[in-house]
């Protein structure tokens, strides 16, 4: 049994490393350059530029597994591109809307989705690695709080937002006219949690390997 354990089995391979963030990097940049509304795409970004600098510092001492790290780019790249035009204009969303005859631009229920699918992977493999937690019933429960919990705080950055924006923070709130806008956040963040556990852990085992706890 090992505490903040860097054994694990398949971390991604350096040149894996490079492109992640290279990727993750230059998408940052680009949405950067010309976004539609300056204060929603640093609200919207900023998990990602404080994100970076976290992960490679303390990559030497606490790689992640390949999982983690290609989801955590994916997770990026959803919010870039909602902060480089709203969640309510994204193109991706409108074609999301189109095609499968939504009523709305769902890219922000995409976005809660993904904070729940996401972070549902790092906490796992947070809680195994640096606890002496095991797998089984109590890791999916702490994992699918942890998930919750983040949820319910991010609803209260976006009502201080409001608070302090005014109109401005319009963009970032993202409601569409949806009076259940907040509770759909927060199903949506379980639910991605959820289906995260059910599709990935098998997997996520593998590669965390034989130095976490079983």
């Amino acid at each position: 049994m090992t505490t903040a354990s860097t054994a694990i089995a398949t971390p991604p391979s350096p040149v894996e490393r490079k492109l992640l963030l290279a990727i993750a990097i230059l998408a940052l940049v680009v949405s950067g350059i010309d976004p539609k509304d300056r204060l929603t795409w640093l609200l919207e970004v900023v998990w990602v530029i404080v994100a970076i600098p976290i992960i490679a510092f303390n990559w030497k001492r606490f790689p992640l597994t390949r999982l983690l790290s290609w989801l955590l780019v994916a997770h990026a790249l959803v919010l870039i591109h909602g902060g480089a035009y709203t969640y309510a204009e994204t193109p991706l969303g409108f074609w999301l809307r189109d095609t499968f005859g939504f009523e709305r631009n769902p890219w922000d229920r995409v976005g809660h989705l993904m904070q729940g699918f996401v972070p549902a992977i790092l906490a796992r493999e947070l809680l195994l690695r640096c606890t002496s937690l095991r797998r089984g019933g109590w890791l999916v429960y702490l994992v699918l709080a942890a998930c919750l919990s983040f949820s319910a705080f991010f609803e209260l950055i976006e009502w201080w937002a409001a608070l302090i924006y005014g109109a401005d923070a319009d963009a970032f709130l993202a409601t569409q006219g949806d009076q259940w806008d907040t509770q759909w956040d927060m199903f949506l963040c379980l639910c991605g949690a959820a289906a995260s556990l059910l599709l990935w852990s098998r997997l996520h085992d593998r590669q965390l390997g034989a130095g976490v706890s079983r």
